[in-house]
């Protein structure tokens, strides 16, 4: 309804012009709206309506665009384009346009003049591809897209046909009422396709030939043709709709798999796809993104590898798995960096450079945008291996080059065979000191060797506590914590990976496997004498060198100085204060520098009871507020952090007031409360130790050839029968009977030996012992023994455990005597008197 300007003679009707010019995008915005309730697919649509709010100071319909500085290339921008101020990496300048489909109107601010509408050819002329326009003449098309139907047509702009290979222009002109028409048709569907329409992934039929149009339509807003981007979409026309794209397109029919078999400058990664069964799938219908490695690009690889690689089905695999996405990634898309998953499963980064795709940070994309049937190829000039191609050693990136150039040097690599499975614990370059490096070789070898694990570890196969064999023969353990996870005295950073034929694991500092105890390492060191020998009088020496997995504060003699004779043998006097103030250096579980968390309280409890405050600050730690000036020394029993002050519980009070004037002198750094009266609870000697003392006493034999034999014969199971049979002078001897012929077992005589019971089915056992004295009672109660000690009157009985409803089992040595000789007894029912009970 809106009137020429001319028709205008009044202030008023112009008024009324500019309300309705106004109200049209509010109005066609309903349209879209109402027609596509799912619009929140239209990312086109949606990176439009962003330029539009972007350009509202501008005036109505008005959208703001980008421009690549030393290009023609315009975009509707991103968010994260649009405030970097980039596109590819190149700066970009912001343009004022009017939006598709609006016109600029004399003085008027901004574009509120509707562009006026008219069959597909008049709209080519309205867009600006005269050149499109002027070949539909020669070509005899435009009587068709004057007449009535409904049309798309994607028309190249006047800069994508000057992009077009002359000589293939030349072929199309020459010829313009096939070759020509041809051409054209083919960038024309059947029906009006709105941008909203164009979905990710769709086909189109074109009008020659029913030939295929591949269409891409993705988040930043792009929309593509066989991989050529609309610049200009949506101008409507009375017979359809014409979009305007950046490149004229040309006719696919080949997949991948055809292109890969037909290029001789492929022919080594068609050798590996063979290898690999993966050439097949890429001959399949689907939307895929090949980074196609030319052969020279093959040849920049190390002697061996591409044969190995070929080779071997799993790692060819991979190889050629990685260079496919399972996406159609066109170069046009592509305005920034962003990460896909390749078909082998691992991440890539395709991102741009001004012209250039990269391919993780790398400009190796030597030609772009090879449209195929199922997808598209960008020939690149570098080989991408990924880490499941890979030989362990070939894992280490740049951060750990110290350690596997030692690896290759020291001959150890070559013990790497390529069906085994290994780990390597790789420490970061920084931790290869010149000593280090420069060290004995046989003695770097050896730390090298301990770096190295004879069994494949992935990251989360690690658990605390667990004994790892390294191929130096030594056992060292893992610890993880809630934010590491470590081995020994090092922990874990950041960039593990699995190769072919293992793991690697990169570290902070070298690994140092534990060779000694808390004793032996303290007592070696002269630092530690005054701390040792107070250990020594509280009776806890046996806790530094029991094994276990103990945390130890430990402090130097620094922190006793001044300390009198007289002082020392008082706190030495006072055993359990002096136990409360050791233990209270003791926890429970290692805990290495490395794994507590920076930044907060790491809170412990000590085996006395008290809390013990740690925290981790820039690679140190402190102790309740005291620095540990040398932490992780690495125990086979634990770990020790060596402090120079005295540690005490700020919250356990003091009644005696010598001790309190004691840690007055030694405590410094906080005030130690006193309780008259408040006396320090003595530690059970169970919490902290565990240890089971199990002692053989060799005695005289004894031989009583003038007391009587008493047989003690015990059934076990049922009702009990106990009888004595008086027999000849005899030693002790113990007859064993099971199922089966009688057997007889001897052990020798003034041997004491405890033994474990393990519950079971009640087997029945005759017992010939001699007595002197009492007689034993062989079927009291349970019986736990943990320290054998000599009696005046030794017995020679073997002591167990009995649980209820099982048998007495006894584990029997079988021992010689040159002078003794044994018969074999009899059953136990063949042994019993006349009339015995059952």
């Amino acid at each position: 309804d809106a009137l020429p300007i001319s028709f205008l003679t009044s202030q008023e009707q112009l008024r009324d012009y500019k309300m309705k010019i106004l109200f049209l995008p509010i109005f066609a915005i309903f349209l879209l709206s109402a027609f596509d309730p799912a619009d929140s697919s239209a990312y086109y649509d949606k990176i439009l309506s962003h330029s539009r709010i972007r350009a509202r100071k501008e005036g109505p319909n008005v959208c703001a665009l980008q421009q690549v500085m030393g290009t023609k290339k315009k975009y509707f921008s991103t968010c994260r384009n649009w405030y970097q101020g980039t596109i590819c990496g190149k700066k970009a300048t912001v343009l004022y346009e009017c939006c598709p489909g609006y016109q600029r109107l004399n003085s008027l601010p901004g574009c509120p003049a509707v562009a006026p509408i008219d069959h597909v050819y008049g709209t080519l002329g309205i867009v600006g591809a005269t050149v499109t326009q002027d070949y539909s003449d020669k070509s005899q098309l435009r009587p068709e897209i004057e007449g009535q139907g409904s049309f798309t047509f994607f028309a190249p702009s006047n800069e994508a046909w000057d992009l077009l290979d002359p000589e293939v222009r030349a072929g199309l002109l020459s010829n313009v009422n096939i070759e020509l028409l041809n051409a054209l048709h083919y960038h024309m569907v059947g029906k009006r396709m709105l941008t909203k329409d164009l979905k990710n992934g769709l086909t189109l039929t074109s009008m020659y030939n029913d030939l295929s149009l591949l269409i891409n339509h993705y988040p930043n807003g792009i929309v593509t043709v066989n991989c050529a981007r609309i610049i200009h979409g949506n101008q409507i026309a009375t017979n359809g709709v014409v979009h305007v794209i950046d490149r004229v397109v040309t006719a696919v029919g080949t997949t991948i798999q055809d292109y890969i078999e037909s290029e001789d400058e492929l022919s080594s990664l068609r050798a590996a796809a063979i290898t690999s069964d993966v050439l097949d799938t890429l001959g399949k219908p689907g939307h895929y993104t090949l980074f196609a490695p030319t052969n020279d690009a093959f040849e920049k690889l190390p002697r061996g590898v591409l044969e190995r690689i070929v080779g071997d089905k799993t790692a060819a695999e991979a190889l050629i798995k990685f260079h496919v996405l399972n996406t159609v990634q066109c170069s046009e898309a592509i305005m920034g960096g962003s990460v896909y998953e390749t078909l082998e499963g691992s991440n890539v980064e395709v991102g741009c450079e001004g012209d250039s795709l990269t391919v993780n940070g790398v400009k190796m994309v030597k030609q772009k945008d090879i449209v195929t049937s199922n997808g598209v190829i960008h020939l690149i000039d570098q080989v991408m291996i990924p880490n499941a191609a890979k030989q362990v050693i070939e894992l280490g990136g740049s951060q750990q080059s110290t350690f596997t150039d030692l690896v290759a040097q020291l001959g150890l690599a070559a013990s790497l065979r390529p069906e085994g499975q290994y780990t390597l614990l790789a420490p970061q370059n920084g931790a290869f000191s010149e000593a280090t490096r420069t060290m004995d070789q046989r003695a770097l070898k050896m730390i090298l060797q301990n770096h190295i694990l004879k069994t494949k570890f992935v990251l989360n196969e690690l658990y605390n506590g667990q004994r790892l064999e390294t191929l130096g023969g030594k056992s060292l353990r893992v610890f993880v914590y809630r934010t590491s996870v470590c081995v020994e005295n090092s922990c874990m950073l950041r960039g593990s990976k699995e190769g072919r034929n293992g793991a690697i694991h990169v570290f902070r500092q070298i690994i140092k496997p534990a060779e000694n105890s808390f004793y032996e390492i303290l007592s070696k060191d002269k630092r530690f004498s005054t701390f040792l020998n107070l250990v020594e009088a509280a009776d806890l020496k046996e806790i530094l060198s029991e094994a276990g997995d103990w945390t130890f504060f430990v402090p130097t003699n620094d922190a006793f100085k001044g300390l009198s004779d007289a002082e020392m043998a008082a706190l030495k006097q006072n055993k359990v204060a002096l136990q409360n103030i050791l233990l209270y250096h003791l926890t429970k579980g290692v805990f290495i520098a490395g794994g507590f968390e920076p930044g907060v309280t790491n809170i412990l409890k000590s085996i006395q009871g008290g809390k013990i405050m740690v925290k981790s600050i820039n690679d140190s730690i402190t102790v309740n507020d005291v620095s540990s000036k040398e932490p992780d020394l690495m125990a086979s029993n634990g770990v020790i952090h060596v402090v120079d002050k005295l540690l005490f519980p700020a919250d356990l009070a003091v009644g005696d007031e010598s001790i309190l004037a004691i840690l007055n002198k030694l405590i410094k750094y906080f005030q130690i409360k006193f309780n008259r009266g408040s006396t320090f609870k003595e530690i059970p000697r169970t919490t902290y130790y565990t240890k089971i003392i199990t002692t053989v006493k060799e005695l005289e034999p004894i031989i009583s050839k003038e007391k009587p034999v008493t047989q003690i014969k015990k059934v076990i199971g049922g009702g009990h029968t106990i009888r004595k049979v008086v027999q000849e002078p005899s030693i002790t001897k113990i007859v064993k009977v099971v199922d089966g012929a009688p057997d007889v077992q001897l052990i020798k005589e003034g041997r004491t030996q405890m033994t474990k019971v393990i519950q079971g089915e009640p087997i029945v056992k005759t017992f010939t012992k001699v007595i002197s004295g009492d007689q034993i009672d062989l079927t009291g109660g349970e019986i736990t023994e943990k320290r054998i000690v000599q009696d005046p009157q030794p017995r020679n009985v073997q002591q167990g455990r009995r649980t209820q409803g099982s048998g007495l089992r006894t584990k029997i040595r079988r021992t010689r005597h040159p002078s003794i000789q044994f018969q074999r007894k009899p059953s136990v029912a063949a042994a019993k008197p006349e009339g015995a009970e059952h």
